[in-house]
């Protein structure tokens, strides 16, 4: 079976961004994620909304959903603002590095320093005052270093198909 989804109201969209927000902060990021769909159905371009579809998709990582790279991808280049594209590309390489580390740490090193590379980036065109990607950057370099992480190093059989 198949449903027609009911559009959001333009008016209902400050108030659906807050009820996503609420359901992000209560461990419910599929229903922030839906909400966050009915908005952008709407307003395709709205960047609180595409904020906050990318933090529930990556809110995601830990809890064994599958979630696509495509599509927190996508939403990501919609983001106009240059700095929040690199804030936002590294808060979600931050959250996969930390699942990937929950689940035994292959590769969670090499997610960090991805994550760390986009806040470097977001660190060199922040806004005056904003210190955030430094925040971000200096909780991955602790992560690495009280767990001790190493670059992987692949093996024969990593490169058999």
């Amino acid at each position: 079976m198949t449903f027609e989804l009911k559009p959001l109201s333009p008016e209902a969209i400050p108030a659906a961004l807050e009820k996503a927000n609420r359901y992000r902060l209560l461990n419910e990021p599929g229903a922030a994620e839906s909400i966050c769909l009915d908005i952008l159905a709407v307003e395709p371009d709205n960047q609180e909304a595409l904020k906050m579809i990318v933090l529930a998709m990556s809110d995601r990582f830990g809890k064994d959903y599958a979630v696509g790279d495509t599509h927190y991808t996508e939403y990501l280049s919609k983001l106009t603002n240059e700095y929040q594209r690199a804030y936002y590309t590294g808060i979600v390489y931050e959250r996969r590095a930390k699942a990937t580390l929950a689940k035994g740490g292959l590769q969670a090193y090499e997610l960090f320093a991805t994550a760390m590379d986009w806040f470097e980036k977001a660190e060199a065109i922040r806004p005056a005052g904003n210190d955030e990607s430094i925040l971000r950057w200096n909780g991955c370099a602790r992560v690495i270093t009280r767990n001790n992480l190493k670059p992987h190093v692949s093996s024969a059989t990593d490169t058999l198909e």
